[in-house]
């Protein structure tokens, strides 16, 4: 590239020579062609020429002929600007390409946490306190519908005729012979018992003994109070009579054989059976319910140990009046 400009600039001093050699003549010889020019960059000396153009048009050419140079000359330059700029870019991009890529890849990598979240533990905490309260709500939801469905049946009027009760025939505590049908014509309020009772059957038996005194001074009626034994080995005709009488003089006992008591506690549904026995003493675990049986001897209502005094008089006189409507 230095000759190349080497030889440039030797062509423009001998152009340079020529212009100013004729110039000094005043335009007394005419100006040099483009012809008389161009072989001056090939000849050592100018030898004299017929001017062919005007001298604008020699300057004119000349400046043309200038440009033409300073092109070919910048030419190799911008060709190695253009060529390095390229290159930079080639190499800004391929450097921005890495980058991307690196960025593109730590975006794609995941960013690993702690093993559990604190979004994770209150989606564990919530969905246990879910289940939990599902659960509860269910277990409430199940009681409560046992205890409506049985609260219906011991404290709702009867909406048809249950099989509870039906004939027997046991012995009086007066040693008499007795079947249902001697109770029939009145109102009567049977309870199961034995007379070892330790608590219970006390309990209950002087609340039946107050009801009936209260049924009778509130409504005028006349209930029969009847105790019927689940103990027939102890429970004898005497033992029953005895016991009997402690609480209400009109309370009837009734006892049997162990045949005729498992029948008359069959037809009632009654549950009996003896505890744990030690000699002779020994415990009957059995049913605390009171049946209201209508002046047929057929089953109305039964009363549970829940009801006290009160609410047992206000329930048979109740039960008594739907019935004679």
């Amino acid at each position: 590239m230095a000759t190349a400009l080497w030889r440039n600039a030797t062509r423009l001093r001998n152009v340079h020579r020529c212009l100013h050699a004729r110039s000094l003549s005043q335009f007394r010889s005419p100006i040099p062609s483009l012809t008389t020019i161009a072989d001056a960059f090939h000849a050592p000396s100018l030898p004299p020429l017929r001017p062919v153009v005007t001298v604008g048009a020699e300057f004119k050419s000349l400046g043309i002929y200038g440009r033409y140079l300073s092109n070919s000359t910048t030419a190799p330059n911008e060709n190695q600007e253009k060529s390095s700029s390229s290159s930079k870019t080639n190499s800004e991009e391929t450097q921005n390409t890495g980058d991307s890529q690196q960025s593109s890849g730590a975006a794609g990598k995941p960013v690993r946490g702690g093993p559990v979240s604190w979004l994770s533990f209150l989606l564990l905490l919530a969905t246990g306190i879910g289940i939990i309260l599902y659960y509860d709500n269910l277990k409430k939801r199940h009681i409560e519908e046992i205890s409506n469905a049985s609260k219906a049946v011991k404290e709702g009027p009867s909406a048809g005729k249950a099989a509870i009760g039906g004939p027997f025939s046991l012995i009086n505590d007066e040693g008499k012979r007795v079947t249902e049908k001697d109770f029939m014509g009145k109102w009567s309020l049977v309870y199961f018992g034995f007379t070892h009772c330790p608590d219970i059957c006390p309990d209950e038996l002087q609340k039946l003994a107050a009801a009936i005194d209260k049924i009778k001074e509130k409504a005028g009626i006349e209930v029969v109070p009847v105790f019927i034994s689940v103990d027939p080995e102890r429970d004898t005709v005497e033992q029953v009579h005895e016991y009997v009488k402690e609480f209400h003089p009109k309370l009837v006992g009734l006892t049997g054989s162990p045949e005729e008591i498992k029948k008359v506690a069959r037809s009632y549904r009654v549950y009996y059976m003896k505890t744990a026995e030690e000699d002779s003493d020994y415990l009957v675990d059995h049913s605390i319910v009171m049946y209201l049986m209508d002046p047929k001897m057929e089953f109305v209502k039964f009363f549970g140990k829940n009801n006290d005094i009160d609410s047992l008089t206000d329930g048979v006189i109740k039960e008594i009046k739907q019935h004679k409507k």
